[in-house]
């Protein structure tokens, strides 16, 4: 399922993958949780979903929720942090922080 639009560079010139290598994947496992990942370089969502309403993007950090599914980003650079927040008010013992792979 691609994008029917190219991403846009600032400069509104269409994007490519070359410009962006790298792939960071949140899962889900079905506990809700936030997650804030800040990257050293520039980034977007890789394809809009569901789950990407949630998603707030400012300046080099993604800020979003996910509890089931995947999110995934196109970077460029490297990841600098991730932050995973357990916000379903469940015990310490139940919770299943989402897994996050980064593919280069």
């Amino acid at each position: 399922m691609g994008r029917k639009d190219p991403v846009r560079n600032r400069d509104n010139t269409p994007r490519n993958n070359e410009m962006l290598p790298n792939t960071l994947t949140v899962v889900g496992q079905g506990t809700p949780a936030s997650f804030e990942v800040t990257f050293d370089g520039e980034f977007e969502p890789e394809e809009p979903g569901p789950s990407d309403a949630m998603t707030i993007v400012s300046g080099t950090t993604a800020e979003g929720t996910i509890e089931s599914g995947t999110q995934r980003f196109r970077f460029s650079g490297d990841v600098a942090d991730v932050t995973i927040v357990n916000r379903g008010g469940l015990a310490p013992s139940s919770v299943v922080d989402p897994e996050i792979y980064v593919e280069d």
